[in-house]
């Protein structure tokens, strides 16, 4: 067994007996006590006129899934689609969701692959508007397995014209473990296997969307260094922690994760998705998520607007994207809220640096060409 595969094996058995966090469910339990059905109902209490209602966008980064009793999928993500900003396009990110039941344990995540690649086709359909969502999708392969993963990611390839790159999640800390549904193990960029599998990735055009925190910027930077022909993607600008140990050191760990994200700027095939900081389960929901009320965009982008502006200063806006992370996010803002508050934070920005962080970079990144535009 590899030093990363006993790690896991560890922080399972540290889980299961109650010495880590037990975030198995993320997904569903970021919702914290209400129902996504709950938190529509909390969000029609303060809906907002819609901000630059013309500007274009592609929403580089969501999930949907069917989890009994919590569904997200086609209608739901329609339902924020159609709440009023004009999102062209969307890339749909991996969330462990419609797994196959049998087979090689390696080819199991090929149907979430094929369940997405099924909705984009209805999306693409125009039965349901212009949109077209899941235009990029960011699947799952295991990495560790070497140069064996090849047959996964060609799998992939042939299962959707819509692939676009994996997300092996690698989020891990010391106290905190690693809270995802799959937990990664200490130092899982820096695992000899892993970097093998990474290595398949270049050769076939696809990319590696990075799930980290804030104190593994160096470890993905080296990653990006020792792969400058493969697109990286920052998901969650980083993810600067505010909970567990960090929950009363934010201004440190803001110092941190800045030092961080300017030393990975220095990699030119590194480009970060602008969001994720309403997630309260990683200390990002800055509180709003326990208001009677919910948070207007404008508080909202007054709490975002540091982490934002700081990531665009260093990687520049056609190496940044706006992200809504829903239905995540949803916990602490509404869709329209939510690019509300991402249009608040952007007004300083020139025309063309809002044309990238909107539209522009994640079509490019992605490939996703003229997806939604021309309906």
């Amino acid at each position: 067994m590899s030093h990363a595969h006993a790690d896991a094996a560890a922080l399972a058995a540290r889980r299961d007996c109650g010495m880590l966090p037990d975030i198995q469910n993320m997904g569903e339990r970021m919702t914290g006590q209400r129902s996504l059905a709950e938190l529509d109902r909390w969000h029609a209490g303060h809906v907002e006129d819609v901000i630059d209602p013309g500007r274009r966008i592609v929403d580089a980064h969501h999930h949907m899934w069917q989890r009994p009793p919590e569904a997200y999928q086609l209608p739901e993500l329609m339902a924020e689609l159609e709440s009023g900003h004009d999102v062209r396009a969307t890339v749909f990110v991996q969330n462990n969701a419609m797994y196959r039941a049998g087979g090689p344990e390696a080819m199991k995540p090929l149907g979430e692959t094929e369940y997405v690649n099924g909705v984009a086709a209805v999306s693409a359909s125009g039965m349901f508007g212009p949109q077209r969502l899941c235009a990029g999708i960011v699947g799952h392969a295991d990495l560790r397995l070497g140069k064996a993963v090849r047959p996964v990611l060609e799998a992939h390839r042939r299962a959707s014209g819509r692939f676009r790159g994996i997300r092996h999640q690698a989020q891990w800390d010391g106290e905190l473990g690693s809270m995802a549904r799959i937990a990664a193990p200490k130092g899982l960029l820096l695992d000899p296997d892993f970097r093998k599998g990474f290595a398949e990735l270049g050769p076939l055009g696809l990319r590696f969307d990075a799930w980290i925190y804030f104190h593994q910027l160096g470890e993905l930077a080296s990653l990006a260094g020792a792969f400058p022909e493969t697109p990286v993607i920052l998901d969650h600008l980083g993810a600067p922690l505010g909970v567990g140990p960090y929950a009363a050191r934010r201004n440190e760990v803001f110092d941190l994760w800045a030092a961080g994200i300017r030393a990975l700027a220095k990699h030119s095939n590194v480009s970060v998705k602008l969001g994720g900081l309403g997630m309260p389960s990683y200390g990002f929901g800055f509180g709003f998520e326990t208001r009677a009320a919910p948070a207007t965009s404008a508080a909202l982008a007054e709490a975002w607007r540091p982490y934002v502006e700081l990531v665009i200063e260093a990687f520049g806006a056609n190496r940044c994207m706006f992200e809504s992370n829903f239905p995540v996010d949803k916990v602490t803002c509404s869709y329209r809220t939510l690019w509300n508050a991402l249009k608040r934070i952007a007004e300083g920005t020139s025309e063309a640096e809002k044309a990238a962080l909107f539209d522009g970079t994640a079509r490019r990144v992605y490939d996703l060409g003229s997806e939604g535009i021309e309906n």
